[in-house]
């Protein structure tokens, strides 16, 4: 915004009220922008261009959950969601199209890895959402298509944004960055003093299960990824890490995981969310029963840890992450022929 008023000869000042009215009230208009000086809008109008995402496809679960999925202008698409709570929207962003890291239990990884979104496009999701809902979104979780830390760059701008002040204005102990393990991409957020929040995607409690689920832990261990966190928990003094555990049927969800789970968490300021697995056609993993998601919880809590269980919001639309954009392409083979 500085470099547009500099090239457009204009006061500093405007950058203010240019950058208020499109990332806090979702102006695009640069005429409707009364404080902005005739020179300004016009260096605008000259020498930049505008975009609104197509929303493609949308569904609408019983319990108010909204998912969309939104074309780009080179015509790739993502998924942003929606999720009601109680006085409150969040907000699922994506920050890749596609993702590269290969977990087995998602989705969205069976596509592989496309390109990175930019800012730009990361901040047209909220503008995206906000027209969609007639309460403000408050919470922002880029927890949507794609790893964060791949991105690295253009997620800390958008974090940088959607943080400040003078921009979107969200609290940063509103907006929570999930990432499947990329210890370089912890530390570079130690280093920036990133104004968020870190969500862990663990999953496992061994390296065996950990690396046959998650591809990345061959690279980043488990031992090596606690020990970043321990440091980004100290390093970053009052913010608590939240550990996002996906529970798969059979797999990582017996009271010996739920030990170790425990045994792991030892000396960390951490809020523990175990997540039942949410299956979709083809997958090859199934949600645990419901006697066993309440022992291995039991056993979190009789260690002092708060563990809390979070179902799967919009279980009776294309929940899963990357389910409504595998559907829709699905659809339009059949009508067209492959894309």
């Amino acid at each position: 915004m500085l470099e547009l008023c500099r090239a457009a000869d204009v006061k500093p000042i405007h950058a203010e009220h240019l950058r208020a009215a499109i990332y806090r009230y979702g102006q695009t208009d640069i005429d409707a922008i009364a404080e902005l000086p005739l020179q300004l809008r016009e260096h605008i109008h000259r020498h930049t261009s505008s975009f609104a995402p197509a929303c493609t496809a949308s569904q609408q679960s019983a319990d108010g959950t909204k998912k969309l999925l939104l074309g780009m202008a080179d015509g790739k698409e993502v998924e942003t969601v929606l999720i009601p709570g109680k006085g409150r929207i969040t907000q699922c962003i994506s920050t890749q199209v596609g993702c590269a890291v290969g977990c087995t239990f998602c989705l969205t990884a069976t596509a592989g890895l496309t390109r990175n979104l930019t800012t730009a496009e990361m901040v047209a999701q909220v503008m995206a959402g906000r027209k969609l809902t007639d309460r403000n979104v408050r919470n922002l979780v880029l927890m949507g298509m794609g790893e964060p830390l791949h991105n690295y760059e253009q997620v800390a701008e958008f974090v940088r944004i959607a943080t400040d002040p003078k921009g979107m204005a969200f609290s940063p102990r509103r907006v929570t960055l999930s990432t499947s393990g990329l210890i370089p991409g912890i530390r570079r957020m130690m280093e920036d003093d990133l104004p968020c929040n870190l969500a862990l995607s663990l999953n496992a409690t061994t390296d065996e299960v950990r690396s046959r689920i998650i591809p990345l832990n061959r690279k980043y261990p488990i031992a090596e990824l606690m020990q970043a966190i321990h440091e980004y928990i100290e390093c970053r003094g009052d913010k608590r890490v939240l550990i996002e555990y996906v529970l798969l049927g059979g797999i990582n969800d017996t009271l010996a995981d739920a030990q170790r789970l425990v045994e792991l968490m030892h000396g960390l300021k951490c809020t523990v969310n175990l997540l039942p697995f949410n299956p979709y056609p083809g997958s090859l993993f199934e949600r645990p029963d419901d006697r066993q998601l309440t022992t291995f919880r039991n056993v979190l809590v009789e260690a002092s840890l708060v563990a809390v269980v979070r179902e799967s919001r919009g279980r009776d639309i294309s929940a899963a992450c990357g389910q409504l954009k595998t559907e829709v392409k699905t659809s339009r083979r059949q009508r067209h022929g492959s894309l």
